[in-house]
């Protein structure tokens, strides 16, 4: 398993209105994804950046689309809050 760092940061609420988490690597959202991800909230494109997560922590997928898909999870579970460093 390959722990890889992101281009582009993506910034998602954690925890409560008012708070985020800024997330950089692979492991990072990939841990997100299955340990703290709100079961009502895991539709079909969190499945697809799962998937995608863990392609890309065994190197077969580029890490910038395990980003992308894990971006679009959060954009459908409503918790995105950007793309970059601000």
């Amino acid at each position: 398993m390959r722990d890889e760092q992101f281009d582009v940061p993506v910034t998602i609420e954690s925890e409560g209105i008012g708070h985020s988490l800024s997330v950089t690597r692979t492991v990072q959202a990939a841990s997100l994804l299955v340990d703290k991800w709100p079961d009502e909230k895991r539709g079909p494109k969190y499945r697809a950046a799962l998937k995608a997560m863990m392609d890309a922590l065994e190197q077969r997928r580029a890490v910038g689309s395990a980003r992308r898909a894990f971006t679009a999870a959060a954009k459908e579970a409503h918790v995105f809050v950007r793309e970059g460093r601000h």
